[in-house]
C-alpha cells in the first residue's frame, strides 16, 4: 500500500522528536496548502510559522528547546545556530538556571525573516566550530561559552560558579578548564568591581 502525505511527514518527524518544518515538507514534496489541511484536520499542530508537530507525538523537557532550533532553521534560516546562554545550562542540567524564555545564539549575517515567537531570545554572535557541542541531539554552545556569555550578559557570577562546579562534578569538563573558567570569572568579578569602584568616586 502506497503511504500517505501524512505517512511521509510522520516518518520524517520520529526522526526529529515530532516536529518538521514546512521547508522540510517542501523538500520531499508536500506543498503548504497539504499541510494547512492536515493542520485543520488536526493531524498536525501548527507550533509556530513554519514549525509543525506531530500533536500525539510525546513531549519532554527539551521538546520547547527543539522547537526553538527548528523555528530558527525553518524557511531557509542559518544552520550554524545553537542553545546558548541560560539556556544552555539548563539543557546540560548545571547550575539552578531556569529561564524562563530560551535563549539561541545565531551569526551576525543571519536573516530571520519570521515573526519572532516571545519565548525565544536571540542572540548574534559568531560561532566557531569549537563553540558548539551537541547534547541529547541538540546543538548547544559549550560549557565554557555558556558559562562566560551568561557572566558578560547578565553579570550573574553566581550562577557560572555553581555552573563550573557542577560541570565538573559531572564530567563536562576537565579539572584543567574548571580552573581556568575559575580565573576568567575571578578577572572579570575584579574588573567589574573596579569598574564599580570608579563610578562611585566619580559620583561622590
Amino acid at each position: 500500500m502506497p503511504r500517505s502525505r501524512f505517512d511521509e511527514l510522520l516518518a520524517m518527524a520520529e526522526e526529529n522528536d515530532g516536529l518538521v518544518t514546512a521547508s522540510q515538507a517542501r523538500a520531499i514534496g508536500i506543498v503548504d496548502s497539504v499541510l494547512a489541511r492536515l493542520t485543520q484536520r488536526g493531524k498536525l499542530e501548527r507550533v509556530t510559522r513554519g514549525v509543525y508537530r506531530i500533536p500525539y507525538y510525546p513531549g519532554d523537557r527539551l521538546s520547547q528547546y527543539r522547537e526553538a532550533v527548528s523555528w530558527v532553521r525553518a524557511s531557509h534560516g542559518p544552520d550554524n545556530v545553537a542553545l546558548s546562554h541560560e539556556t544552555a545550562l539548563a539543557v546540560y542540567g548545571i547550575s539552578d538556571a531556569n529561564p524562563s524564555r530560551v535563549h539561541i545564539t545565531v551569526p551576525k549575517s543571519s536573516r530571520l525573516r519570521r515573526i519572532r515567537p516571545k519565548w525565544i531570545v536571540v542572540h548574534r554572535g559568531e560561532l566557531s566550530p569549537t563553540d558548539v557541542t551537541l547534547q541529547e541531539g541538540l546543538p548547544v554552545t559549550t560549557v565554557a561559552k555558556s558559562v562566560l556569555d551568561v557572566l558578560k550578559e547578565t553579570g550573574r557570577s553566581g550562577i557560572a560558579r555553581q555552573a563550573i562546579k557542577d560541570a565538573r562534578k559531572e564530567g563536562y569538563i576537565s579539572a584543567v578548564e574548571a580552573k581556568q573558567l575559575a580565573r576568567q570569572l575571578a578577572r572579570y568579578a575584579l574588573a567589574s568591581g573596579r569598574v564599580q569602584g570608579s563610578k562611585e568616586q566619580a559620583t561622590a
